[in-house]
């Protein structure tokens, strides 16, 4: 069973600790008057029992969810989870999956059946944004490049499992297109290690700790770390 990931995650700090919680669940977080002592004695915090009370420094704020709707993420790299985003972890046991978006959001992407052209199914995935939205040239570049490159034999249903035993396959597809258009836009190419060091792993490792955070709320209600 997979996360839909659609409750607000909020964070404030009393007693000592950084508390989570969802920003619906609990009366206390949604409906808090800060330095109010008439609000306090209705509301207690949830690990120490005492009135809350929270200065502008402890307030609860919203946690940034770390998915996009790819299908509204015009040029970039998108990493999903055969699994659904709730395997979109560091470690976690699962096959990731890749694609690239062009400027209406269709997303190409490397399968078993070819390159496929989804108009949905990447509603909750981590996107990188890999075009500014003021390079109007490079966006209708990009499209017509993609639906191009898209169509060589090299990416044909056959050949799907040779390219995955040198691990390439869906996300040697993106890489190569991105290093094709880097080339056009007279950039230099990125290695693999290279590309997921400067743009995959410092969007998975918060996507990571947010799927956590999410996953702790959701069995216990709360999720507290010690400060």
């Amino acid at each position: 069973m997979t996360t839909a990931f659609d409750k607000t995650v909020v964070t404030f700090r009393h007693c000592g600790k950084d508390i989570y919680t969802f920003s619906d669940q609990n009366a206390t977080v949604s409906s808090l008057c800060l330095q109010n002592q008439a609000c306090a004695r209705k509301h207690q915090c949830p690990v120490c029992q005492e009135p809350l009370v929270l200065g502008l420094l402890d307030a609860p704020v919203a946690l940034p969810c770390p998915f996009t709707n790819g299908h509204k993420a015009p040029c970039s790299f998108l990493i999903g989870a055969n699994d659904g985003p709730s395997f979109l972890r560091e470690g976690h046991d699962t096959e990731l999956h890749v694609g690239v978006s062009n400027s209406k959001g269709l997303v190409y992407n490397y399968t078993l059946s070819g390159v496929q052209r989804d108009e949905h199914g990447w509603e909750q995935c981590v996107c990188i944004q890999l075009v500014p939205p003021w390079r109007d040239s490079l966006i209708e570049s990009w499209d017509k490049e993609l639906q191009l490159f898209s169509s060589l034999p090299i990416w044909a249903p056959e050949r799907f499992h040779e390219e995955r035993e040198f691990g390439s396959c869906c996300y040697g597809f993106a890489l190569t297109f991105i290093n094709h258009m880097r080339s056009l836009d007279s950039k230099d190419s990125l290695s693999r290690d290279e590309f997921t060091t400067l743009h995959v792993l410092p969007r998975i490792k918060p996507a990571s700790m947010y799927i956590k955070v999410y996953e702790e709320i959701q069995r216990h209600g709360l999720y507290i770390v010690n400060k």
